[in-house]
This record gives C-alpha cells, sequence and structure tokens, in this order.
C-alpha cells in the first residue's frame, strides 16, 4: 500500500471515530500532497510523498520551537500531537550507530581523504539514508570525519 493511500486510509478512520486533530492534520498532508501532485502535473513517487511527509513534520517542530521560545503551551502541545500523527507515516529513522556505519564504509568506497571529497561520499550516502536521516546531521558527521 502506498503512503498515499495509507493517509487517505487513515483519514477515513479518523473521520468515522470523529478524532479531529487527526483528521485535521491528515488533510493538511494529503492537500500539501495533492498541491505537489497538481505542479507536477501526475502522481507522486513513493520518495516524494515520503518527503513531503517530512517537511510537513519539520514544519510541526518548527512551529513547537517557536511556541516554546514564546511560552505557548498550548500550541506547542498542538504541534507536538501533529508531529506524532506525522512521524506514525514516516519509516523509521536511523540510530546514530547506524549512520556512523553507513558514514565509514561510504568514505572507504569512495577512498575519500579530505574534505574536498565530501561530494564523491555525499553522493554515496544520500540515497542509502533519504526519509530516514537528516541531511544535516549525516552532512555534519561525513565533514567531521574528513577533517580527522
Amino acid at each position: 500500500m502506498s503512503k498515499k493511500t495509507e493517509l487517505e486510509a487513515a483519514l477515513k478512520v479518523a473521520m468515522k471515530a470523529n478524532d479531529t486533530v487527526r483528521k485535521n492534520t491528515l488533510r493538511m498532508a494529503l492537500a500539501a500532497v495533492k498541491e505537489a501532485e497538481v505542479a507536477k502535473r501526475g502522481e507522486l513517487d513513493e520518495a516524494a510523498v515520503i518527503s513531503i511527509l517530512q517537511k510537513e513534520l519539520k514544519a510541526r517542530q518548527e512551529a513547537i520551537a517557536e511556541g516554546t521560545t514564546a511560552n505557548r503551551a498550548d500550541l506547542v502541545a498542538a504541534a507536538k500531537d501533529e508531529a506524532a500523527i506525522l512521524e506514525a507515516f514516516l519509516p523509521a529513522g536511523l540510530s546514530a550507530e547506524e549512520i556512523e556505519a553507513i558514514v565509514t564504509a561510504a568514505i572507504a568506497e569512495a577512498g575519500a581523504s579530505s574534505p574536498a571529497d565530501m561530494g564523491k561520499v555525499m553522493k554515496l550516502i544520500l540515497p542509502k539514508v533519504q526519509g530516514r536521516a537528516d541531511g544535516g546531521q549525516v552532512s555534519a558527521l561525513v565533514k567531521a570525519k574528513l577533517q580527522g
């Protein structure tokens, strides 16, 4: 079952259960997916749908951070609820050890020895971690390893 189909099925369940938060969150996610499909003028593949879900999750995480700085517990709680719903549809993230193992293997495979080789290494890593790890975190780890 595709992610889009999963989202639609979960939306129907939320509507029947009258779960307002879940229903609204899933509607926002599906609206973002449909908007991207209209822009592309065609169906999105699984990776694109996951990417959209990650963007939606990141927006919720930013809302949590902003709500915390503004001392708005109500906004923080709402954003956390929405983030938890979205996380359920994303693939499981990689642990720090798994990311480090992938980075180490990619550095060895690329024969990288200096920060100038970072592009080669990232080219090998990104397809393996896409959707399961933060690109900035991976980039920082590669940079640290290549600098010695």
